[in-house]
């Protein structure tokens, strides 16, 4: 798959099918049109073309908007890469790009940027300046323009938008289980591990700090879960508490996870770190040794839950 950061970088010389959207997630809802996009790229001989923006329109359009991601761009692009789309360009969304018309989107974008022979697109999608074009908008122009104009049903335009709103839902309850449904796979976070204030290793739970840039990435509820994690080509389970540490007086909150049976040095390296369940909400405990107690029950109930639902 070709990346590319502005709809100004992307060239092509062969037509091409044309999708756009968030697909924050890359979820179950999102598979089926993936699919079409794919399918008729292949055809038609034509290249598959995912339009997606970044920041999110909400960031830019909307004041004081909190919205978090499911995805980081660097997340997405390896989740669409896998579902076989030739060319993803993440055009940076700004207020000049907001105001283009819907026919200098066509016109300039569409037809000439992209050589769209096929665009497939929402019912309830809307575009242009002040986003006054519908899909009965766009059928015109593909008319005009001489490209075909694909509907999403709204049966799986509700499932995308659904399946988004009860994965973050979800999430910031701390139900991984049914986020992890919804998504069709493991919700993930990606880091670079970083020196922390090493407590684990004093009392026998060394702990791999997980430092996320992405303020935008959406971090789940606090506890502790049971994770894994790809490690030199190899599987590795373990724990990880999402918190401020309060029986330590910690204020800042942290990622961080203690892999089991596994000692190597992971500082600098980036880490996925793969959330399958949560164990409990993090609790202030009134001395370290209380901590130290819980944490081996912690362990006992990953590795019970490993062993029957992960291995």
């Amino acid at each position: 798959m070709k990346i590319f950061n502005s709809i100004q970088e992307f060239t092509t010389n062969a037509p091409t099918i044309v999708t756009l959207g968030t697909f924050d997630g890359v979820h179950k809802g999102h598979k089926s049109i993936l699919e079409k996009i794919t399918s008729s790229s292949k055809n038609t001989g034509c290249e598959s073309v995912l339009l997606t923006f970044f920041p999110h329109p909400r960031m830019v359009l909307q004041q004081n908007t909190d919205i978090k991601l499911l995805n980081t761009i660097k997340e997405k692009a390896m989740l669409l890469e896998e579902h076989g789309i030739n060319n993803l360009i993440i055009h940076p969304f700004d207020h000049a790009f907001s105001r283009l018309t819907a026919e200098e989107f066509v016109k300039n974008i569409l037809v000439d940027k992209f050589m769209v022979r096929k665009i497939i697109i929402g019912y309830d999608h809307r575009f242009g300046r002040n986003r006054t074009a519908d899909i009965n908008d766009l059928i015109q122009y593909g008319e005009e323009y001489n490209f075909e104009v694909e509907q999403i049903s709204a049966l799986e335009i509700n499932e995308v938008s659904v399946s988004s709103t009860k994965i973050r839902n979800a999430l910031n309850a701390g139900y991984l289980e049914t986020a992890n449904r919804y998504l069709g796979y493991p919700y993930f976070l990606t880091g670079n591990v970083v020196k922390g204030k090493q407590l684990g290793r004093t009392i026998g739970f060394p702990t791999a700090n997980i430092n996320i840039t992405e303020s935008y990435k959406l971090i789940p509820d606090k506890g502790v879960y049971v994770v894994s994690s790809q490690i030199a080509g190899k599987t590795v389970y373990g724990m990880m508490n999402i918190g401020n540490n309060p029986t330590v007086g910690g204020v800042a909150e942290s990622i961080e996870v203690h892999y089991f049976d596994f000692n190597s040095d992971l500082y600098n390296q980036e880490i996925r770190v793969n959330i399958h369940y949560k164990i409990r909400n993090e609790i202030k405990f009134p001395s370290v040794n209380h901590l130290k107690e819980q944490l081996k029950e912690d362990q006992k109930t990953s590795l019970e839950y490993i062993a029957t639902k992960l291995t």
